[in-house]
C-alpha cells in the first residue's frame, strides 16, 4: 500500500521547481491600457482599498476621479419588518394552493411586504407638496420671459441625473420650446407627441394645457387647430418627478409634432438613419410624411427640487464626490497612454505636453487608507494645476483646513450619513496654494495628492462616528511618509493577496493591442491573454472592493458607483448577485476577502430573526432577496418576486463553502453553524405539507423574479435541501446537536424532489408549466448543478434534463446571467459550451451606441446592463470550474477544459479539503500537477478516468504526472 501513496517533496526543491515551472507567468502582461482618455464612466479605471475607490478618467487637461466610500448610502437605521404580517400567511398560501395567485399576490403586497421609510407620513406631505407646485402655471404663457432659464438637450433617455446640473434632481421642472408651424398645416388638428416621461406632466401649447398625464406613458396629446397660430409657437411641459428618473425619456424620434389622424412607426437604432429627421412613415399606409421634430434644445428651470422623501424599501449606495485637476496647458498633446497595471495596483496617464513628459500615478493604500495621486515631468518646474473637490450632494461645505489642506463635508439628502473627504497636497519647488475652493500648485518638481474620505457609519444601528476626526488622523499619519514609502506599503499589501495565484492561457495575435480593441477583435481572432486577464482583472476588483475589517462587502457594482439613483440601488441582491460575487473567493485563492460578507451576515441574522417572527411566526432567520447598508431582510419592491424565503439558506451556502476550502473549525463553530443552523431552524418551522402530493415545500415564494408568487419553486427545494445536508454535516463535525440533524434528516426526506416535465425538461416549478420559448435570465432552478451540488453526473436523468432546459433557456442574457451559464456548462463538463457562453461575456457591450447588451465595457467592468459587478465575479470564477473542481470530495483536474485554450498553467488554484494546486497542461492533456495540503486531509484525485488515491501531511506538497504518476 505504501507504494500508492506519494512521498513528500522537501519544500525548498518545491518552491525551486515551481518558480522555473511559472518563470512565463510572471513575465505575463497584466494591464489594461488606452491610448485616449476616457469619454464615458465605464471607460474609466478602477481603483480601491476596500473602503474608498476611485474612477480615473485620465484626461491630460482637466483630469477627473470620481470616488466612494464604501458606507456612503441613503436611509438610516430603521426597522423593516413589517410586525404582525405573518396574520396572512395561511390566507396567500391558501390562494395560492387554490391557484389564485393574482388574489395571493394582492394580500402579500397590501399585508405583507417590509416596511418603506416614510410610509405613514408621505400621501399626507405629498398632496400638500404638489398643491404647492402645481399652482405654479405662469412659465406656461407664451408672453413668459425665459431668457434667465438655462438649455438642456432633450430627451434625456437615460433621465435627466445624467445631465450636469440635475444630478439627484426630483421635484417639479419646466422645459420650454417652440416650433414653426408649417403654412399647409393651418386649420388641420396636430398630435404632439413627447414620448415618456417620469412621472407627471402638465403640457401646455401657447398657454393651452392640451394635456396631463401621471405615470410612465407614452405622451400624445391633441392640439385643437384653433390654438395654433402662424410662425411661432410656445410649448410648455411641466413635469412633476417624485423619484427616481425624472425627465423627457423617450427616443428623440418620439418627439414630435404631425397631422392628426397619421401614427408614425416607432423608428429606432438603424431603421431610424435611414428616414430623414423631418419625416417619419405612417404604420397603417406605410408612406412617409411630415413632422416637426421637438428633440434638441429647450429652456429649462427647476422650480422646487425638495419634494417630500419617497416612500422606499431599501436605501441607495451613493457617490461621494470627485477629485478635479484643472492641469496648466502649455502646447499640444502627443504620445498619450493610460494604463492599471493590476500586477502592482497602480494606475498610470502619461503623455508629452510641449516637449515635456508627464506621469500620473495613482494608487489606493489599504494600510494609509488614502487615495493618492503622484505627478512628475521629466524637466524641472513643469508642474502646475489646480485641484478642486465637488460633490452632488446638498449642504456642501469646502473649506481650507491649513496650508496644506482642503475639506469637504456634506449630508446625504433624507439620510442619516454624512461624509466629510480631506485633501492633501505636497509639492517639491513651486508654489502651493489653499483657499477655501481649492489647492493650486505652480511651477513643482513634483506633486503628491492624498485624498481620504469617511462617514459617520459605525453600525447598521449606530451612527455616531466622526468623520472629521476619521480624515484629521488619516491625513496626519500619511502626510509624516515619503510617497515611495506610502507606494511601497501599498504594493506589498496588495500582493499577499494578489500573488497568491497566477495563471496563464498562452499568447494570442492581439496581445500587443490596448484593452479596448482587444475586446473588439476577441470574437474573431484568438486572444487567449485575454481570457486571463479577465480572470486576474476579477480578482484584482474583488481585492480593490472587499477587504478584511471593511465594514460592508462588495455590492452590485463593488465599490464604484457615480450616479444618486444608481441602477438597482446599487445595493444587496440576495437572490444570486451577492452570492456570485464572492464565487470564486475561495478557489482563486482570495479566502480572506469573504469577511465583509460574513460580517454582514452576522448583522443579517439578527435582523432576520426579527423578520422571520414579524412574518412567519417562526424561530430562526430569514433574508428575502434584497438588503442593503441598513441590513433589512423584509420581502421588498413587489409581491410577485419580493416574498422569496431562501436567501438566508443561500448565504449560509457561502458560509460552508469557507469552511470546507479553508478546514477553519473555529470560524466553522464560531460563525459558518450558527448561521446555517439559524437558517435550517426557520425551513423546519415554515416548510408545509402540499395538499395535493403529500410533500413538504416552501411556500409562497417564487423562482426568482420570474413567474410570480407560487409554491415550491425548484430553486428553493435545491437550497433548502443543500441546507440541511451541509447543517448536518457541520454538526457532525463539531461533534454537536444530533436530535436537531435528525429532524434535518426527516424532513430533506420529504421535501418535494426534482421533476423531469413533458418536454424532458427539469422543471422549474412544481406544475409542468415551463415554455420552451422562454429566454428568461435567472436559470434557477440550475442551482443544483451550481452552485448547489445534487445534480451531476451521479443523476443521469436530472442532468439530462438540466441540459435540455438549458438549450431551452438559451446562451443569450444579461452579463451576470451568461456568468453563470460559464459555471453551470463547466459542471456539466461541457468544457466548449462553457466557453461559449465565456466568449459572449467578454463581447463588448456597446459597440451599437444607445444599444448596450449582456458583455463588457471598454474597462472590462461587466454589463448586465447597465453595469453589474457580479458577471466579473462569477466569470472569473466560472474559468476557474473549467480548471479544477472538488465539489465531491475528489480533486477533478481539468474537467471541463475547452479546446480553445488548449495550453496552459495556472498556479494558486484551490480546492475543497484544503488543498492548493499548481496545475499545467499542453495540448488539452495534462502535463503536471503540484498539491499542497494545508490541512492534512486525505486526498483523491481524478483526471482522464484515472484516480490516485493518498494521505497527506499537513504542509506537505505532492507532485504527480500526466498520468497522475508520483514524480
Amino acid at each position: 500500500m505504501r507504494r500508492r501513496f506519494i512521498k513528500a517533496v522537501i519544500t525548498t526543491t518545491i518552491l525551486f521547481l515551481t518558480t522555473i515551472c511559472f518563470t512565463n507567468l510572471s513575465a505575463q502582461t497584466l494591464k489594461l491600457w488606452y491610448n485616449q482618455p476616457s469619454k464615458k464612466w465605464t471607460d474609466a479605471l478602477p481603483i480601491g482599498n476596500g473602503r474608498i475607490g476611485g474612477m480615473i478618467y485620465g484626461a491630460a487637461d482637466t483630469e477627473r476621479v470620481q470616488y466612494n466610500e464604501q458606507t456612503l448610502w441613503t436611509g438610516k437605521p430603521r426597522d423593516y419588518q413589517r410586525e404582525g404580517a405573518y396574520q396572512y400567511l395561511a390566507q396567500m398560501r391558501q390562494l395560492v394552493f387554490d391557484g389564485k395567485q393574482k388574489e395571493a399576490e394582492a394580500i402579500g403586497e397590501a399585508h405583507f411586504m417590509g416596511r418603506k421609510v416614510n410610509e405613514e407620513d408621505y400621501d399626507k406631505q405629498k398632496a400638500a407638496w404638489f398643491k404647492q407646485v402645481s399652482a405654479v402655471k405662469a412659465p406656461a404663457a407664451t408672453a413668459y420671459n425665459d431668457s434667465k432659464w438655462k438649455t438642456i438637450n432633450l430627451p434625456t433617455e437615460k433621465g435627466w441625473e445624467v445631465i450636469p446640473g440635475f444630478e439627484g434632481v426630483d421635484g417639479a421642472v419646466w422645459f420650454r420650446t417652440t416650433f414653426d408651424l408649417p403654412a399647409d398645416w393651418k386649420g388641420k388638428d396636430l398630435t404632439l407627441s413627447l414620448g415618456r416621461m417620469r412621472d407627471m406632466d402638465f403640457t401646455f401649447v401657447n398657454g393651452e394645457q392640451v394635456g396631463s398625464v401621471d405615470g410612465a406613458d407614452y405622451r400624445r396629446y391633441t392640439i385643437p387647430a384653433k390654438l395654433l397660430r402662424a410662425g411661432k409657437n410656445q410649448i410648455a411641459v411641466q413635469v412633476i418627478n417624485y423619484w427616481d428618473k425624472g425627465g423627457l425619456t423617450s427616443n428623440p424620434r418620439e418627439m414630435a409634432i404631425y397631422p392628426m389622424g397619421l401614427t408614425p412607426t416607432e423608428l429606432k437604432g438603424a431603421a431610424a438613419t435611414t428616414t430623414p429627421k423631418d419625416m417619419a412613415v405612417d404604420q397603417k399606409t406605410g408612406e412617409k410624411f411630415k413632422v416637426v421634430r421637438l428633440d434638441g434644445s429647450w429652456k429649462y428651470w427647476i422650480q422646487d427640487n425638495q419634494p417630500p422623501q419617497f416612500p422606499r424599501y431599501n436605501a441607495d449606495y451613493q457617490p461621494f464626490a470627485d477629485l478635479f485637476l484643472q492641469m496648466t496647458k502649455t502646447g499640444s498633446i502627443i504620445n498619450y497612454k493610460r494604463d492599471l497595471d493590476i500586477s502592482n495596483a497602480t494606475a498610470h496617464v502619461t503623455y508629452n505636453e510641449a516637449g515635456v513628459n508627464y506621469t500620473r500615478e495613482y494608487i489606493a493604500s489599504n494600510p494609509d487608507q488614502v487615495m493618492a495621486v503622484h505627478i512628475t515631468a521629466d524637466k524641472p518646474g513643469k508642474i502646475s494645476f489646480t485641484a478642486l473637490l465637488h460633490t452632488m450632494h446638498q449642504s456642501v461645505t469646502i473649506r481650507k483646513v491649513d496650508a496644506h489642506t482642503l475639506a469637504l463635508s456634506f449630508k446625504v439628502r433624507n439620510g442619516a450619513l454624512r461624509g466629510v473627504s480631506y485633501l492633501y497636497a505636497d509639492a517639491k519647488g513651486g508654489k502651493l496654494t489653499v483657499t477655501n475652493t481649492g489647492i493650486s500648485i505652480s511651477g513643482a518638481n513634483e506633486a503628491t495628492l492624498y485624498l481620504t474620505a469617511a462617514t459617520n457609519f459605525k453600525t447598521y444601528k449606530d451612527v455616531s462616528g466622526n468623520p472629521e476626526a476619521i480624515c484629521a488622523k488619516q491625513i496626519a499619519a500619511v502626510r509624516a511618509k515619503t510617497y515611495a514609502a506610502v507606494k511601497a506599503a501599498h504594493i506589498a499589501d496588495y500582493q499577499k493577496y494578489f500573488n497568491t495565484f497566477a495563471v496563464t492561457f498562452g499568447n494570442g495575435v492581439n496581445d500587443a493591442l490596448p484593452t479596448d480593441e482587444r475586446i473588439l477583435k476577441y470574437n474573431s481572432t484568438v486572444d487567449p491573454g485575454l481570457v486571463s486577464l479577465f480572470m486576474q482583472y476579477s480578482r484584482y476588483l474583488l481585492i480593490s472592493s472587499s477587504r478584511p475589517g471593511s465594514k460592508v462587502p462588495a455590492n452590485l457594482q463593488g465599490l464604484w458607483n457615480d450616479l444618486l439613483t444608481p441602477p438597482w440601488g446599487s445595493k444587496f441582491t440576495t437572490n444570486i448577485n451577492l452570492q456570485m460575487n464572492y464565487w470564486g473567493a475561495e478557489m482563486l485563492n482570495l479566502s480572506g476577502l469573504t469577511q465583509p460578507l460574513f460580517s454582514m451576515v452576522d448583522d443579517l441574522m439578527q435582523t432576520g430573526k426579527a423578520t422571520a417572527k414579524a412574518h412567519y411566526n417562526t424561530p430562526g432567520w430569514v433574508l428575502h432577496h434584497n438588503t442593503d447598508l441598513w441590513r433589512g431582510a423584509a420581502p421588498v419592491n413587489a409581491a410577485n418576486h419580493g416574498i422569496w424565503t431562501t436567501g438566508a439558506a443561500w448565504i449560509s451556502e457561502s458560509l460552508w463553502e469557507h469552511y470546507q476550502f479553508t478546514q477553519d473549525k473555529g470560524f466553522l463553530q464560531s460563525q459558518a453553524y450558527p448561521a446555517m443552523k439559524g437558517a435550517a431552524e426557520f425551513f423546519v418551522a415554515n416548510l408545509v405539507k402540499d395538499p395535493a402530493t403529500g410533500y413538504l415545500m416552501s411556500t409562497p415564494s417564487n423562482s426568482p423574479e420570474h413567474g410570480g408568487l407560487v409554491a415550491g419553486p425548484t430553486m428553493d427545494h435545491q437550497i433548502i435541501r443543500e441546507l440541511f445536508k451541509n447543517t448536518i454535516a457541520a454538526a457532525k463535525v463539531l461533534g454537536t446537536d444530533a436530535d436537531f440533524s435528525k429532524t434535518l434528516q426527516e424532513k430533506y426526506n420529504q421535501i418535494a424532489p426534482n421533476k423531469i416535465g413533458k418536454f424532458g425538461q427539469l422543471q422549474e416549478w412544481m406544475q409542468d408549466k415551463d415554455d420552451t420559448t422562454d429566454t428568461h435570465r435567472h436559470v434557477s432552478h440550475m442551482w443544483g448543478i451550481h452552485p448547489g451540488t445534487e445534480i451531476s453526473a451521479a443523476t443521469p436523468d436530472l442532468l439530462n434534463a438540466a441540459k435540455k432546459s438549458m438549450h431551452y433557456r438559451g446562451d443569450d442574457g444579461t452579463g451576470w446571467s451568461i456568468a453563470w451559464k460559464i459555471n453551470l456548462w463547466a459542471r456539466m463538463r461541457d468544457g466548449d459550451h462553457s466557453y461559449l457562453m465565456l466568449t459572449k461575456l467578454l463581447s463588448p457591450a456597446d459597440a451599437v451606441p444607445n444599444h448596450e447588451k449582456g458583455g463588457v465595457y471598454h474597462n472590462l467592468f461587466d454589463a448586465h446592463p447597465p453595469f453589474q459587478i457580479d458577471g466579473n465575479f462569477g466569470g472569473a470564477a466560472g474559468i476557474g470550474e473549467m480548471i479544477l473542481q472538488s465539489q465531491f470530495g475528489t480533486l477533478d483536474i481539468l474537467p471541463a477544459l475547452p479546446k480553445a485554450l488548449p495550453n496552459g498553467e495556472v498556479k494558486g488554484i484551490c480546492a475543497r479539503g484544503g488543498f492548493v494546486l499548481n496545475i499545467k497542461w499542453q495540448n488539452g492533456a495534462l502535463q503536471q500537477v503540484d498539491i499542497t495540503s494545508e490541512a492534512g486531509k486525505p486526498c483523491v484525485v481524478n483526471y482522464n478516468n484515472k484516480q490516485i488515491k493518498f494521505y497527506t501531511e499537513k504542509g506537505k506538497t505532492y507532485k504527480l504526472s500526466g498520468s497522475l504518476q508520483e514524480i
